[in-house]
């Protein structure tokens, strides 16, 4: 090891290109290492970024003219409205506001990806911070957290349009429908279908999710080991064709979620 890498590796920082890539793919973590913290951290921020332009949207919104982020805004919503009236058929005042935020923040955590590779985690570097991934759905527990979310307002969902106790009923009633002492024996077996069933739904958004993201970064990270004249080469046409990805994994994870919640009110 030259000197010049002994003091990068003092620092934390990558000496080879295996170290670079594992430097690139760990997370900053809390003191005692069960938390992400980057990953916590630019989601809020990211949050926090959808709802003030929105809100700065709404505030700037006229009846005349329409200024270019009210246009944007206005056609982020007519595109998730569209989805909405298309896939979801029962009234509900909450369906289309949580469908937007679904779409717009994914597709901001997605977005990170766009960012140089070295970008963020360099500057950070300055302030002590010598790990740091940038793109939240590139890590699965940001994914999970999302999916266990949908499920619990699949769950939410069901329950209010079915009532406790009819959501209940339904779980040792459906798919297969007895009477008498077959309802009885089927029971069981339909609750354990009706169980897969709720935790395969968020098991696969998450795990779309994560795998094209994680994918992307990943492809990034290695293109960035190339020489400036191939990341020229090859980043350009991967960063056009990473658009359509980051676009179309929020626009899934969006639609897929607004019809598992259609799904949940319809009556079996």
């Amino acid at each position: 090891m030259t000197t010049e890498h002994a003091v990068e590796a003092a620092h934390g920082a990558p000496a080879n290109a295996t170290e670079y890539i594992q430097h690139h793919l760990s997370h900053l973590h809390d003191a005692n290492g069960m938390w992400n913290l980057d990953t916590f951290w630019i989601s809020a921020f990211l949050g926090l970024v959808f709802l003030g332009v929105f809100f700065m949207a709404s505030r700037r919104a006229t009846a005349g003219v329409p200024g270019k982020l009210q246009n944007f805004v206005e056609a982020v919503m007519e595109l998730v409205n569209e989805v909405v009236n298309s896939a979801f058929h029962a009234k509900s005042k909450v369906i289309a506001p949580l469908a937007i935020t679904i779409f717009v923040w994914v597709w901001l955590l997605n977005a990170m990806d766009f960012l140089p590779v070295d970008l963020l985690p360099k500057l950070f570097s300055f302030v002590g911070v010598h790990k740091l991934r940038v793109v939240p759905t590139a890590d699965v527990n940001h994914t999970f957290g999302m999916s266990f979310g949908v499920m619990l307002c699949i769950i939410g969902f069901s329950i209010k349009a079915k009532s406790l106790s009819g959501w209940f009923k339904e779980l040792l009633t459906a798919p297969f429908h007895a009477h008498g002492v077959m309802a009885i024996v089927l029971a069981p077996v339909n609750f354990i279908f009706q169980m897969i069933e709720l935790l395969a739904k968020p098991l696969s958004l998450s795990l779309r999710l994560f795998g094209n993201m994680y994918a992307g970064e990943l492809i990034f990270i290695l293109i960035a080991l190339l020489p400036w004249w191939a990341q020229w080469l090859l980043g350009g046409p991967w960063v056009i064709f990473h658009i359509l990805v980051v676009t179309l994994q929020a626009f899934v994870f969006m639609a897929l979620t607004v019809v598992y919640l259609s799904l949940a009110v319809e009556k079996h």
